[in-house]
């Protein structure tokens, strides 16, 4: 059966067919395409209109009123005649009692250390005592063996024995010899030599009582001990070696660490003022701190001084003592000694980083009630290491520079910064820097005008036409609307 011709118009070719499809799928990039351009588009115009509103604010921002650090705040043309304001922190002069402190370096010194050693040779049976102990006059450190020492203190006692016995019967022969001669019965020569045998045996016995009281003490020697109370340092002989006087290192060391002492030395211009002190019976406190002078280690007293000044450094010793209850100073330790020599009652104080130094002498610059600065020579009196007193140029209540003088002339006008404030002002620059933009940007926005607040509504309203025509069945459309509407919206930005 033969087919019926159909029309070529209502079958399209292939191809063609192929391309119709392929169309939705290129609006739909084309859409895609469009959307981020308008995005960072927008991004672009609502970046500019911040860094303009930074731009405008800062121009019309009133002199000398500024952000600190900006053109208009301390460091920027705010100050008179359009010099900079220079920051710098200051202190009130006070009025208070000032302590006149003596420093010193010195080394802690034991008011006694013996090594002890042995006084008779021999091996060494037992050492009773630990590394490191306190330890008491008196108590046993170590024992030699007695035995050989024994033995010799029973020949004494027995040789002692022997000679008394011969004493006793010279003796009485000298009475019978005394009686005999009193009868004329014997010679006078007998007699007189029964005499010089009885002296004869009272001098042997006197020379065995000798060796006896020797044999005694060398057999004392074998129990070594402690000759003073302290802590005992580490071993030298072990138990079984043989020891003698002649050992150069003893058996140990023990130190006398409480009380201890410490000497230490100040300059010889300062020595009238102690002695003054001394020789009145006042007795002046002195404390020990350590090598870096932050921590304190002991309080106590001043002992003595010298009896002469070294005249290659020009300074004088002085000997404190330190009850040392807790340990803290230990023998040959590094401190640094502060002694109180004096208080000063009612003195003018500053700080000591407000003193400055010139060829006119000593000086510090103070800030009037208008912020300006002007150099004041100053007399100083005694100090320590924060403060200073003042005997001539300030008056309690005024203030002056502790930071920043390196800047400043006579003359100049500052701003007074507050050390915590000027601490919590740097935090913010602390923090991320797109953090920071976007607090600009925002402030920028709100100062600049509606620029940037035109351009983000007509990017929303074109999303809003959009969505609503994508709902109604042409998003295509929809979307261009949406594209397109950011761009007309960041012109005026740009403009």
């Amino acid at each position: 059966m033969a087919q019926p011709e159909q029309d070529p118009s209502l079958n399209p070719p292939p191809a063609a067919t192929g391309q119709r499809a392929r169309s939705p799928r290129r609006k739909l990039i084309a859409v895609v395409v469009l959307a981020a351009l308008a995005a960072g588009g927008w991004y672009w115009a609502k970046h500019r209109a911040g860094q303009s509103a930074d731009a405008a604010a800062g121009a019309s921002a009133p002199a000398g009123r500024g952000a600190p650090g900006g053109r208009g705040g301390p460091g920027g043309p705010g100050g008179p005649g359009g010099m900079p304001r220079s920051p710098v922190v200051v202190s009130r002069v006070l009025q208070r009692d000032m302590p006149v402190v003596l420093n010193g370096l010195g080394n802690v010194t034991p008011v006694a250390n013996v090594t002890v050693h042995v006084q008779v040779s021999g091996p060494m049976l037992r050492v009773l005592f630990k590394e490191g102990q306190m330890v008491k006059a008196g108590d046993v450190l170590a024992e030699i063996d007695p035995r050989p020492f024994q033995a010799t203190l029973d020949q004494a006692v027995g040789t002692l024995a022997r000679d008394r016995a011969l004493l006793d019967n010279a003796r009485l022969d000298q009475q019978r010899y005394r009686t005999l001669l009193a009868q004329d019965s014997v010679s006078k020569q007998q007699a007189d030599t029964q005499d010089a045998l009885v002296r004869q045996y009272e001098g042997t016995v006197k020379t065995d009582q000798g060796n006896v009281d020797s044999a005694r003490l060398q057999l004392g020697y074998t129990r070594i001990l402690a000759p003073v109370s302290g802590r005992i340092g580490l071993r030298q002989v072990d138990p079984g070696n043989i020891v003698s006087p002649s050992d150069t290192n003893g058996i140990a060391l023990i130190t006398q660490v409480a009380p201890i002492a410490v000497l230490y030395t100040i300059p010889e211009d300062n020595l009238p003022t102690v002695l003054r002190r001394l020789n009145a019976g006042e007795k002046l406190p002195v404390v020990a701190f350590d090598r870096q002078a932050r921590n304190k280690l002991a309080e106590g007293e001043l002992l003595t001084t010298d009896n002469q000044i070294d005249t290659t450094t020009g300074t004088v010793k002085l000997k404190a003592i330190f009850p040392n209850a807790d340990g803290m100073l230990f023998p040959n330790q590094f401190v640094n000694v502060r002694t109180r020599v004096d208080t000063l009652q009612d003195a003018t104080v500053i700080p000591v980083a407000a003193v400055q130094r010139g060829q006119q002498g000593t000086f510090v610059y103070v800030v009037d009630g208008n912020s300006q600065v002007k150099s004041q020579p100053v007399t100083l009196g005694p100090g320590d290491d924060n403060h200073v007193s003042v005997s001539k140029g300030l008056q309690p209540g005024q203030r002056v520079v502790v930071d920043g003088a390196d800047r400043l002339k006579d003359g100049m006008t500052v701003e007074t910064v507050d050390p915590a404030a000027r601490a919590a002002e740097l935090v913010p620059a602390s923090q991320p820097r797109g953090r920071r933009h976007r607090r600009e940007g925002a402030s920028g926005a709100s100062a600049g005008g509606a620029s940037a607040g035109d351009a983000s509504a007509g990017a929303a309203a074109g999303t809003g036409g959009a969505e609503r025509r994508r709902r109604g069945g042409d998003g295509a459309s929809g979307a261009s609307a949406a594209a397109a509407a950011p761009h007309g919206g960041a012109a005026p930005a740009r403009q």
